[in-house]
């Protein structure tokens, strides 16, 4: 994430100037590569030097946005976003998956992987070749994939910009060429977008930590394969509603109002969630699955609102640089929410038995603060909503 953080907004510049294409390109390669060189790895600084370079090399999600936006007409625009953001979060629960049924295969599957062999002396280098592999063909598929940016290129044409605007409603502000540090509708969807990443990470975080601590520290005593499960079947539930529901919800409440409202309604899930400790057997399963699953889905919901408010409010030739500084910001906090989290346990842990209020529910009334504010940020002078608001309500 720290790579990452360094990146974006060169990596966002490169695709605006030299096309989507190369970027993405470039990126699906750096992870074969660098996927493939950390399962290779035998110390933490090799481990650590791999990582941080796959974020460095890695611009891969500012210019997928930004080529979600121009590849769907204006009517799926939610649901390409809606995509990008689902797969994200699906990534984030298979990958751990992955992790854990192929790393160490030598000591778990003995019959089938020798100590002697190359996977028994790098135990962590299968799951890292099944991601390489993954991404290798994903990048023999990209000979297929479309440039995005000439497509639409209005600039360059000797039009009118009402007859831009009538042939394309991606062109319809190319009078406005504001310089994105003036671009307020922006600027405030990428401060809000920010907010939710902060929340969202440390919030993934704490859960996992949380409900594998034992009763008495507040937590549900699970075990690494309980909250495996959980997670496993929030992320199913995120992929059929994020396909099938999400544009639909989109169109129907409009995208500053299905943010606010998911954001909203995610504050009741969080503020109820460490009461789930006082629960056992199928009460517990029947509150935890479905506060879990609901949470992915209104977080994703959330996220994907503000990204197509920030791609809404700047011109084409400014979008690969704009997602960029927002994955940027979003890169910053995601590295920074996982030591403020950890930090937060732990001190949790320290004061489970406090007289007023234990350790863990502190826990979340911080996480319930963080979000809070990033409801409050929805609202108006806070965000700023881009011109043409009809469809975003």
């Amino acid at each position: 994430m720290i790579g990452r953080t360094l990146s974006s907004f060169f990596w966002g510049l490169v695709a605006d100037r030299y096309g989507r294409k190369p970027v993405i390109v470039f990126a699906l390669f750096s992870v074969v590569i660098l996927n493939t060189l950390f399962g290779l790895s035998t110390k933490f600084l090799m481990a650590f030097i791999t990582r941080f370079l796959l974020g460095v090399l890695n611009g891969l999600l500012a210019p997928m946005k930004a080529y979600c936006i121009e590849v769907c007409r204006a009517e799926h625009h939610a649901l390409g976003l809606s995509i990008v953001h689902t797969a994200w979060a699906m990534g984030l629960v298979i990958g751990p998956a992955l992790g854990g049924y192929l790393a160490q295969p030598a000591t778990k599957y003995p019959d089938s992987f020798s100590k002697l062999s190359a996977l028994g002396r790098f135990p962590y280098l299968l799951p890292s070749l099944a991601v390489s592999l993954f991404a290798a063909v994903v990048l023999v598929v990209c000979i297929w994939l479309p440039e995005t940016i000439h497509l639409h290129n209005c600039y360059k044409r000797k039009v009118t910009l009402d007859k831009a605007t009538e042939s394309n409603p991606n062109c319809a502000d190319t009078t406005e060429n504001k310089r994105l540090i003036n671009n307020w509708p922006w600027i405030s969807a990428t401060i809000s977008f920010s907010i939710f990443a902060l929340h969202d990470t440390a919030y993934g975080e704490i859960i996992s930590l949380w409900a594998v601590s034992g009763r008495r520290y507040g937590g549900l005593s699970f075990s690494s394969e309980d909250i495996g499960n959980v997670l496993a079947v929030a992320g199913a539930s995120l992929l059929v509603c994020q396909l099938f529901f999400y544009q639909w919800v989109d169109k129907t409440l409009g995208t500053v109002y299905s943010s606010r409202f998911a954001a909203a309604l995610s504050t009741v899930i969080v503020a109820t969630t460490p009461f789930m400790t006082y629960l056992s057997g199928f009460k517990l399963s029947l509150a935890i699955y479905p506060a879990l699953m609901i949470k992915n889905i209104l977080s994703t919901t959330v996220g994907t609102g503000l990204s197509l408010l920030q791609n809404n409010a700047v011109p084409q030739k400014q979008r690969g640089a704009a997602n960029g500084i927002s994955t940027t910001a979003m890169s910053f906090f995601k590295a920074v929410a996982p030591i403020g989290a950890g930090a937060l346990f732990s001190w949790a842990q320290k004061h489970a038995d406090n007289i007023f209020v234990s350790g863990d529910q502190v826990v979340f009334l911080i996480l319930n603060l963080i979000l809070f504010l990033g409801v409050l940020s929805t609202f108006e002078p806070f965000l700023v909503i881009p011109a043409k608001p009809e469809h975003l309500f």
